[in-house]
């Protein structure tokens, strides 16, 4: 049973709507943003559209786009809230009843609705880009985690989508609760709200590193001992490819070190200096 999805889908019954396979299934080179062709040159878009923003803003004052800004992440916020609970109404039912082990490593793991979320978690990444054009038009700095983070992101999504990996509703849910909490920090603070918390958003961002990294860490060894070192304790083999459980490791482990970097600048620096993050002091990491 899952309420949620079938309240949804009693509201917008997609396939009386006739929507095409394609865009409710992953299908390798006809969903959207399914191939390498699309997926690298959009990323590489990306990155030259927010630098000649900030080229062309140089000799001119910032936009302030309050409205457009809070309502950006109003959409993020209630967006990321609504797909974790679609998530977490699919996972924890199976987990229930097979155990924990299963539920991050069986193939039967891949459902069709959890594919169509985390299609719709992948389309929620590029929608994320538009942080970092805010951030241009406003003249704030373009920090290297905020871009990296935002465009490494989008390709993790892809080579998991691509790889099939049963694991990955553990990071997406996560990451998406963070983002809850984190965009609507956003959403508040342009309304002039004054937020206490904001240094344990930043901790709680590196704990999803955390968790994140013992989960796929945890899959990815329990895979490699099943396939090619049977001499090793393992629980048995875990869904996904090779590529994108390693590149999945390798990213997730530059996140830790790097939000753990930016925690130490900004809550570890001398009184009196506020260290500038996306153009002022507020101490959260938007990624």
């Amino acid at each position: 049973m899952a309420p949620l999805a079938d309240l949804l889908l009693s509201t917008l019954p997609l396939k009386s709507l006739g929507v095409p396979h394609r865009l409710t299934h992953y299908v390798n080179g006809k969903t959207p943003l399914s191939t390498p062709q699309e997926v690298f040159p959009t990323l590489a878009a990306y990155l030259v559209t927010i630098f000649g923003i900030q080229k062309w803003m140089k000799n001119r004052p910032p936009f302030k786009l309050q409205f457009l800004f809070r309502l950006h992440n109003a959409f993020l916020t209630a967006g990321s809230l609504l797909l974790v609970l679609l998530i977490m109404e699919e996972v924890v039912p199976q987990i229930y009843k097979h155990g924990v082990f299963w539920g991050l490593c069986d193939v039967k793991m891949w459902s069709e609705r959890l594919e169509f979320y985390y299609m719709i978690n992948y389309y929620f990444k590029y929608i994320e880009l538009i942080d970092t054009v805010f951030l241009a038009l406003k003249k704030k700095p373009l920090a290297f985690l905020h871009v990296f983070h935002h465009s490494a992101t989008a390709l993790l999504c892809y080579t998991q989508l691509n790889g099939r990996t049963s694991v990955q509703w553990v990071p997406i849910a996560i990451n998406l609760t963070v983002h809850v909490i984190m965009y609507y920090y956003y959403y508040a603070t342009a309304g002039g709200a004054k937020i206490w918390w904001k240094k344990y958003l930043t901790t709680f961002q590196i704990v999803q590193f955390v968790i994140d990294l013992f989960v796929v860490y945890f899959a990815t060894y329990n895979y490699y001992a099943a396939t090619y070192f049977p001499n090793l304790p393992s629980y048995g083999s875990c869904a996904g490819t090779e590529t994108a459980a390693l590149f999945g490791c390798g990213l997730l482990s530059s996140y830790l070190v790097l939000f753990i970097q930016f925690y130490i600048q900004t809550y570890k620096k001398p009184a009196g200096k506020k260290p500038i993050v996306n153009g002022k002091a507020n101490g959260v990491a938007n990624g």
